[in-house]
């Protein structure tokens, strides 16, 4: 078997292994299957699945017993997963930074690069207010964040406020408005200081999202650059069938429109449980 090919397929297994190890599919201190019945599973060598193994004892996932077989290392706990509602942006990044908690890494003042500066519409002397935080839920990492915001934003609030509140109500609370966003989610591979951060591998792939918030004068608010892990993280739209016969497709559910049909159906079974 190739030496090349050799490290992808024991990372592949290791990865398997791990994500049932977490899902909780060998339950609390169960026993992993053998290792030859892990070979065949995976089409791999005993000496793949080995390393693979090896790999999970590293990581404090699970112990090898002297003539007994390999089982998962503690009680499993599943760390709460956070899940974004991709249609109601506003809402979901208020409630996330009440819900979770923050680590700050870095916060200062400095000239953007180019690509934040003009997705901010900033003029090139302008500085903008930069901080880097890591979020927490359960405890555990599950978001590497790296906000940029102009300086006369920056201002209104202090290292300290930004490290207790969610940086878009710290905004709003100094009487701005959010209008708009426009964002992209894609993937990426964790860099050393981000896969630190998150404790994962370095090489690790992380779910990537950019997103510039404007004001309702199509000013910047907000340039974020964030790195999620996603195994505790994942997005999430409801969708309604639209369209007429011929041309039908799927488009993003109105929330705003399901609320108030729920208030106004709740409104007349007061009016006619009243009757």
């Amino acid at each position: 078997m190739s030496q090349v090919t050799q490290p992808a397929k024991t990372h592949r297994v290791y990865l398997l292994l791990r994500d049932r190890i977490t899902e909780g599919l060998f339950g609390q201190n169960g026993k992993l299957p053998g290792e030859q019945a892990l070979a065949e599973e995976h089409s791999v060598s005993r000496v793949t699945v080995r390393r693979a193994i090896d790999g999970l004892v590293a990581d404090g996932l699970v112990e090898k017993r002297a003539g007994s077989g390999t089982y998962v290392r503690r009680p499993h706990q599943r760390v709460q997963s956070a899940i974004a509602d991709v249609s109601n942006v506003f809402t979901h990044l208020k409630e996330m930074g009440r819900s979770t908690a923050v680590r700050m890494l870095s916060f200062d003042y400095v000239i953007p690069e180019n690509h934040v500066r003009e997705a901010l519409k900033m003029e090139t002397d302008e500085r903008v207010q930069r901080s880097v935080r890591v979020r927490l839920v359960d405890d555990e990492p599950f978001s590497y964040l790296t906000a940029q915001v102009p300086e006369r934003i920056g201002r209104l609030y202090s290292r300290e406020d930004l490290a207790r509140d969610p940086l878009l109500e710290l905004i709003e609370r100094s009487g701005l408005k959010a209008s708009a966003a426009s964002q992209e989610i894609s993937a990426v591979l964790a860099s050393p200081d981000v896969a630190e951060a998150l404790d994962v591998k370095v090489g690790s792939a992380l779910v990537s999202l950019t997103r510039t918030v404007l004001d309702n004068q199509g000013r910047g608010m907000e340039y974020l650059e964030a790195r999620y892990r996603p195994d505790r993280y994942g997005f999430r739209m409801d969708l309604v069938r639209s369209g007429g016969n011929g041309a039908r497709y799927w488009s993003p559910a109105d929330r705003k429109k399901e609320n108030q049909n729920a208030r106004h159906a709740h409104t007349n079974r007061k009016r006619w449980n009243n009757d």
